[in-house]
């Protein structure tokens, strides 16, 4: 285990996760099927990993809310996972994950990806 990673015990439990819900289903279903997938293992493991499905985040300019974004997961209240499904990650994508670690003032996200050869995830660090 990298001893330089932001929460790696979190961050492994949730990579292998992503690795269970593709061995089971595989590849080619809609990224909902997937979430919910994801979210049946950690309904099992509730005592072992707190989350929380479709978080509602308020974006705001000037102290004035000017649109939401909607997590995918919140784990622990630390970590961001987005879920997307497709073989390579789009900056729009990265992005994305990013604009949602900035909004929440959070260090840490995962985007995985379910491709047509595997899991494939990038942890994508909120460094300010």
């Amino acid at each position: 285990m990298k001893s330089d990673l932001i929460y790696p015990d979190f961050s492994f439990k949730i990579i292998g996760i992503l690795f269970d819900v593709y061995n089971e289903l595989g590849f080619g279903y809609q990224e909902k099927y997937y979430q919910r997938a994801i979210a049946s293992v950690f309904y099992k493991n509730k005592n072992k990993i707190k989350f929380k499905e479709q978080v509602k985040i308020p974006l705001a300019f000037k102290r004035t809310k000017i649109g939401y974004y909607y997590l995918d997961f919140l784990i622990e209240d630390k970590i961001i996972l987005e879920i997307k499904r497709g073989n390579y990650f789009s900056r729009q994508n990265i992005g994305q994950v990013y604009a949602y670690l900035k909004a929440t003032n959070l260090k840490s996200g995962i985007l995985a990806n379910f491709t047509n050869k595997g899991v494939r995830y990038k942890r994508i660090i909120n460094l300010y």
